[in-house]
C-alpha cells in the first residue's frame, strides 16, 4: 500500500480524565454539551505543535476497520489515511488515545488529543461542537443478529415493528439517533463495537446497529461468535434517506491544521485508485469514496441528499 507503517505508538488510556469527559458527553445523535461551545483547548497553533514534536495524537474508540489496535499497534482505514496525510505534512509519528465513543469529542475539546480518527459521521449536532474535515468515507448501516436471524430483522423499521426486540447501539453513535427519531424505545447503549457484538452473542440484545463495514469486519474476524450480519441498508426517517458520510474531527479553532489536512486529503480522494490503495487493506472500496459534490457544509446543515 501507499503508506508503509510509519509509527510505533503507545496507547493513552485515560482513567479519571475519561470519567470527566464522559460526564460531558451527551447520548444519542452525537450531542455533546460544552460550556465553551466546543472550542475548549483550541489555540490555533496545533499544526505548528504537531510539526515541532513530530507526533500527532489521535483519539480512537477501537472500532474496526476504521481505527483500532492490533498487537498493541494502531491500525485501520482512518489510521492508514492519517499516516499518509501526516507523513506528507512532515509528521512521522501517530499515537493513539483509546476512549469510549461518546468521549471522543469531549476529549478532543479538552485537549487530550489533536484530532479524532474514527470515521465519525458528520452531523449538524456534532458540527456545533467541533469542526470536520472534508467527507472521507460513505457508509451504510446493518444489523448484527444471532445466527439464523431468529427475529427476521432487516433494517431499523423492522426493529420498530417487531415485538419484544431489544436494539443495542453505540452510546453517542448515529444509530442511537436513528432509534430515537424512529421511536424505538427498547434500546441498550454500549461503549464500543466489541461490547455490541458480545451483547448480541450473549442474548442481552436481539440486534446491534452500526455501520455495515464495521459489523462485517467484526463477524469475519470472530467466526465462532454465533452472530451474523444483515444486508446493508440506508436508514429512512420520515421518508428521507439518511446520507451517511464520515470525516476527521478537529477543534474549531484549528483552522490551519484543517486547511493543511484537507489539502492532503484531496490527494487521496481525487481518484478511486489512490483511495483504495490507502484504505483497501481494511475492506474499503470505491463505494466508500464520497462523491465530489458532497460537502461538509451540506452535511453540517443537514441538507445533503
Amino acid at each position: 500500500m501507499m503508506n508503509a507503517r510509519l509509527t510505533k505508538s503507545r496507547t493513552a488510556l485515560a482513567g479519571a480524565s475519561i470519567l470527566g469527559m464522559l460526564l460531558l458527553a451527551g447520548c444519542g445523535d452525537g450531542q455533546i454539551d460544552s460550556a465553551e461551545g466546543g472550542e475548549g483547548a483550541a489555540t490555533g497553533d496545533t499544526l505548528a505543535k504537531i510539526k515541532d514534536e513530530g507526533t500527532v495524537t489521535v483519539g480512537i474508540a477501537g472500532e474496526a476497520p476504521y481505527s483500532f489496535q492490533e498487537g498493541g499497534e494502531p491500525t485501520g482505514g482512518t489510521i492508514a489515511m492519517h499516516e499518509e496525510i501526516f507523513k506528507n505534512l512532515g509528521v512521522d509519528n501517530v499515537e493513539v488515545a483509546l476512549v469510549d465513543w461518546d468521549a471522543l469529542i469531549p476529549g478532543l475539546n479538552a485537549g487530550r488529543f489533536d484530532l479524532v480518527s474514527a470515521g465519525m459521521s458528520i452531523l449538524p449536532e456534532r458540527c456545533e461542537q467541533a469542526a470536520f474535515s472534508d467527507p472521507e468515507i460513505m457508509y451504510t448501516t446493518a444489523l448484527m443478529v444471532k445466527e439464523g436471524n431468529p427475529k427476521g430483522l432487516t433494517d431499523m423499521d423492522s426493529v420498530l415493528k417487531a415485538d419484544d426486540v431489544k436494539l443495542a447501539v453505540l452510546s453517542g453513535g448515529i444509530e442511537a439517533g436513528y432509534a430515537d427519531k424512529l421511536g424505538i424505545d427498547n434500546v441498550q447503549s454500549v461503549g464500543n463495537a466489541q461490547d455490541g457484538m458480545d451483547t448480541v452473542a450473549a442474548g442481552r440484545a436481539d440486534a446491534f446497529a452500526m455501520t455495515a463495514i464495521s459489523l462485517n469486519w467484526l463477524a469475519d474476524n470472530n467466526p465462532d461468535s454465533g452472530v451474523e450480519v444483515t444486508d446493508a441498508f440506508v436508514a429512512n426517517i420520515d421518508g428521507q434517506e439518511q446520507i451517511g458520510a464520515g470525516g476527521t474531527v478537529f477543534r474549531k479553532g484549528d483552522t490551519e491544521l484543517i486547511d493543511a489536512y484537507n489539502q492532503e486529503l484531496g490527494k487521496i480522494t481525487e481518484s478511486p485508485e489512490t483511495y483504495v490503495d490507502v484504505l483497501g487493506e481494511f475492506g474499503f472500496t470505491e463505494e466508500n469514496l464520497p462523491p465530489k459534490d458532497l460537502t461538509t457544509e451540506q452535511l453540517c446543515a443537514g441538507t445533503a441528499g
